[in-house]
């Protein structure tokens, strides 16, 4: 029997290869989406934590000398405007990282109906090689019963 060989195996096989690289992109940029999500994350708990102190130390009893402390070791107002300005930026960073996130997936979508049209078109191609088979096949046998028929009307006569 004849073995089915496509003849756009070779794209096919690009293909799929192009899927898995799309995959891989998309992973990764979800991957450095996850990092700056995390380092905004981070900021914004400094930032908090920084507003909570020095809200703490002006609430309440006032205690001039741990405010004084508190003001040698971190200007807390600077350091308040230091991370906005840095959570701002950061911000940034996640717009566009979620940006490429986006790109890649619609990158993986388009590969991945490109490989799934030439699947599809393999597949179509396998049906139509049955076909042919199956013709063939029956083309074969009613060969063989037509000349069995007339071996057999010539030896009956």
């Amino acid at each position: 029997m004849a073995k089915f060989a496509y003849r756009m195996q070779s794209i096919l096989d690009i293909k799929e290869k192009m899927e898995g690289q799309a995959k891989i992109a998309y992973g990764v940029a979800n991957a450095k989406l996850m990092d700056e999500q995390g380092k905004l994350q981070q900021i914004m708990i400094r930032k908090a934590g920084y507003e909570s102190q020095a809200r703490n130390l002006v609430n309440g009893t006032i205690d001039v000398p741990k405010i004084k402390e508190c003001k040698r070791a971190v200007d807390s107002r600077k350091a308040i405007d230091v991370l906005k300005s840095k959570q701002r930026s950061q911000m940034m960073n996640v717009h566009v990282a979620e940006k490429n996130v986006e790109a890649a997936r619609l990158k993986l979508n388009e590969v991945m109906m490109e490989r799934k049209t030439h699947e599809r078109l393999k597949e179509q191609a396998f049906e139509v090689f049955k076909q042919e088979m199956q013709y063939a096949e029956n083309k074969e046998i009613d060969e063989l019963v037509s000349y069995t028929y007339h071996e057999g009307m010539t030896e009956t006569r």
